[in-house]
């Protein structure tokens, strides 16, 4: 068994399909069902089901697959990040995340990647956005507050966030002149689409619900920001977007009954996509830029 062989399998499994898979490691869909074969022939069992929508693994698969799919992933990586340190890296890196959390974090933090000698492309998007240019090869590494499920993709955590409820001096008093829920509701709030993602999260945690829908939205949390100072009401933003409005008295917090725990934010990729060394060091410096800045907690 070749190590080629080994990752077309894992792919094929992961992706359930040969044509996905192929195009992720690329290469072609022939060569792909080539190696299939051959694993399948020393193994002297099927591994897939063909099917019109792809394939479907047999127990076989699924035993080969607990027993390397993890295995193969850390020694490829490992692999390629010790070749891309053993020389100066040249290549581009496609890296994704929300607009906010790549302005106000992660940007300042490429430094090391371009000293590396990587050339960066970075891109915006949601949650959903962003996984599906990871699993579509369109981007290399993403950043996201949520955390993954899929199997084809990889996290680890490069920090935390607080959640903080804010609003200008006048639009708090305005909600002190009332109850908490109520001031809330009776006063204007903004949010991120009408899910109301991290509004959501802080009302839940103090067991409080808005009878009123958002009256602004904004999938950009900086544009909240700018709407909060010209107090256009409240909103619920991650502690590190509103730090230096706070300090400077431009916006207070809105004190919780029950504060918020800190939520992490990760680092993604496609697993398969750490074969690349300029992706794996990418990956490595990243981490090391977050974690040498300790505690990562932004209050």
């Amino acid at each position: 068994m070749s190590l080629i062989q080994l990752r077309t399998f894992v792919e094929v499994y992961r992706r359930r399909s040969l044509s996905e898979a192929a195009r992720a490691i690329g290469i072609t869909q022939p060569a792909a069902s080539q190696h299939i074969a051959s694993l399948e022939a020393q193994l002297g069992h099927p591994l897939f089901d063909r099917h019109s929508r792809g394939v479907r693994p047999t127990a076989i698969a699924d035993d080969l697959a607990a027993s390397i799919g993890g295995s193969l992933d850390v020694a490829e990586a490992a692999l390629a990040s010790a070749r891309a340190r053993s020389s100066r890296m040249c290549g581009t890196v496609h890296i994704a995340a929300p607009s906010d959390l790549l302005g106000e974090m992660i940007t300042p933090r490429l430094g090391p990647l371009l000293d590396a000698g990587l050339d960066l492309r970075l891109h915006t998007g949601g949650r959903e956005a962003l996984y599906s240019m990871l699993l579509d090869d369109k981007v290399h590494l993403g950043i996201t507050a949520s955390q993954p499920d899929d199997p084809r993709l990889a996290f680890e955590i490069l920090g935390e966030e607080r959640l903080l409820a804010v609003a200008s001096v006048a639009v708090a008093e305005r909600i002190a002149g009332f109850s908490l829920a109520e001031g809330l509701d009776q006063v204007s709030h903004l949010a991120y689409d009408l899910d109301r993602p991290l509004v959501r999260t802080w009302l839940d945690a103090n067991g409080i619900e808005l009878a009123r829908l958002p009256r602004i939205t904004a999938p950009d949390l900086r544009v909240l920001r700018s709407a909060l100072c010209a107090g256009l009401g409240w909103s619920v933003l991650p502690g590190y977007l509103t730090r230096a409005e706070r300090e400077a008295g431009i916006l207070v917090e809105i004190p919780a009954p029950v504060p918020v725990p800190p939520s992490p934010f990760h680092l993604v990729w496609a697993r398969s996509s750490l074969r690349h060394p300029r992706v794996a060091l990418a990956r490595s410096l990243l981490v090391e830029a977050f974690r040498s800045e300790a505690p990562i907690v932004v209050p």
